[in-house]
């Protein structure tokens, strides 16, 4: 998934970890997204890479001890103030444990105790150091002054020990870097379900009846909200390994299963989660209840198998013709309570002419707020990584265009935020 982080400036911290390889996936994916990327390395950093290899990927100085230059803005003030967020990843022990304490012995210690914006670390150390009572306790005290911690992942370590401490894996730093980029007070600790795939619905214990919705979208959407701070919970018949890993996700098969857990998840939603909210000086924090917000993009089967049966149907018993019998399923949409919660539906149409007219008529037929219109041509359409959307409210139609869908998600974003004024 393509995230536009054009405009924005990254600072990369590199202390000495084995780890130092992913550092430089790491950059390469801000630089991707399209980040200005500068690198502040420790001494010991410089033994494991050197600097010429982040040069190389950012096209921008590397600051080091060794380098630094203030007769340019090759410093740890200007390199401190020039940059939106500071990422440190690896974060050693070491590093952790002086972080804490505000020691500044190095040139990026120093940087850091310049930086006034947003500073996440990334710990990557054997798992004795991590799991040390002084580590646990920097730890701690990094979080409880704003800084966040990408925790790391448990598994075989470079030393041959097994358990926590290595570093997380570069596209989950990169999520949460960018989530703490583009967090937006709006959609920040709001509660969201986001519904994906088309619903699996069983013949027998081997055979079903499904259709091509790849779940894409909802994986998409699911993922634009995580980077924008919502809470989100997202129920999909279909793979999602792609996204951030703290997305909350329940897997499915039937319509009946996406029905029970989507009830009980509006149920748990609309309980809400109380979020700080900035107000003035004279009354600076006031505590409010966000309504929460449902994104139906899943596809539901219309019909499902009448007889659905134990064990597996033999060929034999069958004959040459078998003709299935189904039954008309449950609208999920239409009967859910959707009281308390604001409901964006999903439409896919191939109906060229009749199509948006069918869209516009979700809005009173199912009693929901807006909806997500796609004209598809086949059903080649499916599981592509683009989509077009037209955003239908009672008010107006808004065309979204083509783009990728994660693009579009941010769109879908920014015209649901007028739909609530909560």
């Amino acid at each position: 998934m393509s995230i536009d982080l054009t405009g924005r400036s990254i600072l990369i911290g590199v202390t000495g970890s084995i780890a130092i390889y992913k550092a430089c996936e790491i950059v390469r994916l801000f630089i991707k997204s399209g980040a200005e990327v500068r690198v502040v390395m420790s001494r010991s950093a410089t033994k494991f890479i050197s600097p010429l290899t982040f040069e190389a990927l950012t096209r921008e100085k590397v600051l080091t001890d060794e380098s630094e230059d203030w007769s340019s803005n090759l410093n740890h003030i200007d390199y401190a103030k020039g940059a939106d967020i500071f990422l440190i990843a690896p974060a050693t022990a070491n590093t952790i444990n002086k972080l804490s304490k505000g020691i500044a012995d190095n040139i990026l210690l120093q940087t850091a105790l310049a930086f006034n914006k947003p500073l996440l670390v990334a710990p990557s150390a054997n798992v004795n150091m991590v799991e040390n009572h002084y580590t646990k306790g920097s730890l701690k005290m990094l979080a409880v002054n704003d800084v966040t911690i990408i925790e790391p992942q448990s598994k075989l370590l470079a030393c041959g020990d097994v358990g926590n401490g290595a570093l997380a894996e570069p596209m989950e730093i990169f999520y949460q870097t960018a989530k703490s980029i583009l967090r937006d007070e709006y959609w920040d600790n709001r509660r969201v379900i986001v519904t994906g795939g088309g619903t699996i619905e069983k013949i027998d214990e081997v055979r079903y009846i499904s259709n091509f919705s790849s779940g894409k979208m909802a994986n998409a959407l699911a993922t634009a909200l995580y980077l924008k701070g919502a809470d989100v919970c997202l129920i999909t018949t279909r793979p999602h390994q792609d996204i951030p890993k703290d997305i909350y996700v329940i897997d499915v098969e039937s319509s009946e299963e996406m029905y029970e857990y989507l009830v009980d998840s509006i149920r748990v939603a609309k309980k809400g989660k109380m979020a700080r909210a900035s107000l003035n000086t004279t009354n600076p924090v006031q505590i409010i209840k966000k309504r929460p917000f449902l994104f139906m993009a899943s596809a539901v089967a219309d019909f499902i198998p009448k007889y659905p049966q134990q064990g597996k149907l033999k060929k034999s018993s069958l004959g040459d013709e078998w003709a299935l019998e189904l039954i008309k399923n449950r609208d999920i949409l239409s009967s859910i309570d959707k009281s308390g919660i604001v409901t964006v539906g999903f439409k896919a149409e191939m109906d060229r002419e009749n199509g948006l007219e069918s869209a516009k008529m979700m809005l009173k037929s199912k009693k929901i707020e807006a909806v997500c219109y796609n004209l598809l041509n086949d059903s080649g359409d499916f599981g592509a990584d683009t989509n077009s959307i037209i955003f239908i409210r009672e008010d107006r139609v808004v065309d979204l265009g083509n783009s990728d869908k994660l693009s579009l998600s941010f769109k879908i974003l920014k015209e649901s935020r007028e739909l609530n004024d909560g």
